[in-house]
């Protein structure tokens, strides 16, 4: 067998990870990675036209080729890994073998090291390599290093170590209170829609659904799990991803509750993460017309090659029809990165997404709202927002005076797009494993939006799908927020709320589609 000549993966590179080498891995394991084919052609065109394509149709003219499917496959059994699934619309090869033999194929060393929790994980460093032969065919492979991409955008309202109660919170509302009092459509319930939730860990507890329902007088939706990656439902205690879970779940289901939701489990991983956003993109079972998507990290953490994937299955999910409402995050404009320097959440700061900030809302006791300003509590609590150094300022924010990166002064990706309530001191009512509690944070937002987005769509009688550019035309569908500030980094440098678009709370709270 010669040897073809490899080169490396544009955009494959991967910096070491903090804990490098501490930890051994078993050379033998099996393991699977995603290989992530080019389009039969360009999506540009349907991109401006704003032409929407079927699932059916976009499969045939966007997907995959089967003869780039049939080099990675040839590719692969040369190194003897072999194909556990191929999805031509996804534009996914699923690779299977021993690590070993992943490092040979692929041109990396892996090895191990323990991550923030503990937990065992596969890195890398450097460049994946290919076959100079799939240049352009293969653009990115996923799984070989498995260590966590995202964090959940929550924050629980404690006192004193405590969760905060229902009773006991100074200013908190039930998901469907928040409805009416941003003025969400009346008479209807989102039936006939389906709104798809992506969760990279952390599970629900069907129980716990019927109970937080029948206490709201509303008819609990119905809830499906699908399983990507070997992600599973795994509910363990309130303290865990399960309030992410559970917050998402009952938010967009008490302000849609006829509509069926579908959660997308995977595993935390640039190979789950993306895999399940696809899955869930070219879902031709459930057809999800929405979905949320309340984890991210910083733009500064992700390979060129994840950032350029994700931002096509959502480019995808455009001509689809399908909206993606993504939390911007939590920790201000550092979003936690301790260098100094703004940074933006990622996937949040893709141009094909509608990017959700927060607000801390106080209201009467007539459910009027009084007050409603950027949600900034502490230095490390507070709305994401401010310019991508990635994405270059998209064609619907040229008039929106977005501003230069503070600090790369690229003209870049404005984010949020919209804003709503997010301070856990105003936060939700919600329960996770049989508790009931307070919660906030962005991962509000992007569900609050997902439910509004199902409403609009029965009301409509057809998907919004990508919004962004209708709204830049068209923002007095929301009402300006226009004080406060995410000024979190070491030199408290930030961006404040003005009349108008800002970097904190974008246009403001939206309540309904043009």
């Amino acid at each position: 067998m010669s040897t073809p000549k490899k080169i490396a993966l544009e955009g494959s590179h991967k910096v070491a990870h903090a804990a490098e080498a501490t930890a051994s891995i078993n050379k033998d394991d099996i393991i699977e990675v995603t290989v992530r084919i080019r389009r039969k052609k360009s999506l540009e065109d349907s991109l401006k036209s704003g032409e929407r394509i079927s699932r059916e149709n976009y499969e045939k003219e966007y997907g995959a080729s089967q003869e780039d499917v049939d080099k990675v496959e040839a590719f692969a059994q040369q190194y003897h890994l072999s194909t556990v699934e191929t999805n031509l619309a996804r534009r996914s090869v699923i690779l299977k073998g021993s690590i070993t033999n992943m490092e040979t194929a692929f041109g990396v060393s892996l090895s191990g090291a323990n991550d923030a929790d503990g937990n065992n994980i596969r890195v890398r460093s450097g460049e994946i390599f290919i076959p100079e032969t799939l240049k352009g065919i293969i653009e990115g492979v996923f799984g070989l290093d498995n260590r966590p991409v995202a964090r959940a955008m929550f924050r629980v309202s404690q006192r004193d170590g405590q969760f905060v109660s229902h009773s006991a919170a100074p200013q908190a509302f039930t998901p469907d209170q928040l409805a009416k009092i941003y003025g969400f459509p009346a008479g209807v319930n989102g039936a006939g829609q389906t709104i798809g939730i992506i969760e990279l860990g952390g599970g629900f507890v069907a129980n716990d659904i019927t109970t937080y329902f029948s206490g709201l007088g509303i008819q609990a939706p119905n809830v499906t799990a699908v399983f990507v990656d070997g992600g599973t439902n795994s509910p363990t205690n309130p303290n865990s991803a399960d309030g992410e879970v559970m917050l998402d779940i009952e938010v967009a289901g008490a302000v849609a509750p006829g509509a069926n939701i579908v959660v997308y489990f995977c595993p935390n991983t640039d190979q789950g993460f993306l895999d399940a956003i696809t899955t869930a993109v070219h879902d031709d079972t459930n057809k999800p017309s929405v979905i949320s998507i309340s984890w991210g990290g910083p733009e500064v953490s992700w390979t060129q090659q994840s950032l350029t994937s994700f931002n096509e299955a959502f480019q995808a999910a455009s001509v689809l029809g399908v909206t993606i409402t993504v939390a911007a995050g939590d920790s201000g404009s550092s979003d936690g990165v301790t260098d100094g320097d703004v940074h933006v959440d990622f996937p949040a700061s893709s141009p094909y997404v509608l990017a959700c900030g927060g607000t801390s809302l106080q209201v009467n006791g007539s459910g009027q709202i009084t007050s409603e300003v950027v949600w900034h509590d502490s230095s490390d609590s507070a709305t994401g927002g401010g310019v991508s150094n990635v994405f270059p300022i998209p064609a619907y924010q040229a008039n929106a005076n977005v501003p230069v990166s503070l600090n790369t002064k690229f003209a870049g990706r404005g984010l949020p797009d919209v804003a709503g309530d997010a301070d856990p001191d105003t936060g939700y009512k919600v329960r996770v494993d049989g508790q009931d509690m307070v919660i906030g944070g962005t991962s509000a937002v992007a569900p609050l939006m997902a439910g509004l987005i199902a409403l609009v769509n029965q009301q409509k009688g057809t998907p919004v799908g990508f919004i962004n550019t209708g709204l830049y035309a068209n923002p007095a569908q929301c009402r300006d927020i226009v004080s406060g500030n995410n000024n979190t980094t070491k030199t408290n440098t930030g961006y404040s709320a003005g009349p108008g678009w800002d970097a904190c709370s974008g246009w403001g709270v939206m309540n309904n589609v043009a």
